[in-house]
């Protein structure tokens, strides 16, 4: 079973197998073609917090900005290792600019910092860029 997430109406969606008659799984909410790709999600505020109310797998936030060199150096490799691992772990992406008050009440105050949530509940968090090698090892060492 794979999870992801609707970009439209925000619904976690338990998904068997990709729809292989027409390439396509649809949200069981609002019907919306799901994104299956594993790419990293931008969120708001709301839209995180019930995310992580919701989600039966890990979920990795990315808190970032977008004038932020290192924020942009690991985007890739947050596509990358979403992609990867498409529908076992959920990665999101908050612009720290655009939510100050969800950066200020989750104590971030260096960028890019990534926070690992389960069940609700952070779990672990890791400021700075990192190489792929190292953020799948720091993963891995946090059970995601």
């Amino acid at each position: 079973m794979s999870i992801f997430r609707c970009a439209a109406c925000g619904r976690i969606n338990r998904i068997k197998a990709v729809n292989s008659s027409d390439g396509t799984a649809k949200c069981g909410q609002c019907k919306a073609a799901l994104d299956t790709s594993g790419k990293p999600q931008e969120v708001n505020a709301a839209e995180f917090k019930r995310a992580i109310r919701n989600a039966p797998v890990p979920v990795l936030l990315d808190v970032w900005a977008p004038w932020c060199g290192p924020c942009r150096m690991v985007a890739p490799v947050l596509e990358e290792i979403g992609k990867e691992r498409a529908g076992e772990l959920m990665i999101l992406k908050v612009n720290s600019d655009e939510n100050q008050q969800l950066s200020s009440s989750l104590r971030v105050s260096g960028i890019p910092t990534m926070l690992l949530f389960r069940e609700g509940k952070e779990r672990a968090r890791q400021s700075g860029a990192m190489p792929k090698a190292n953020l799948n090892a720091w993963l891995r060492a946090q059970g995601a």
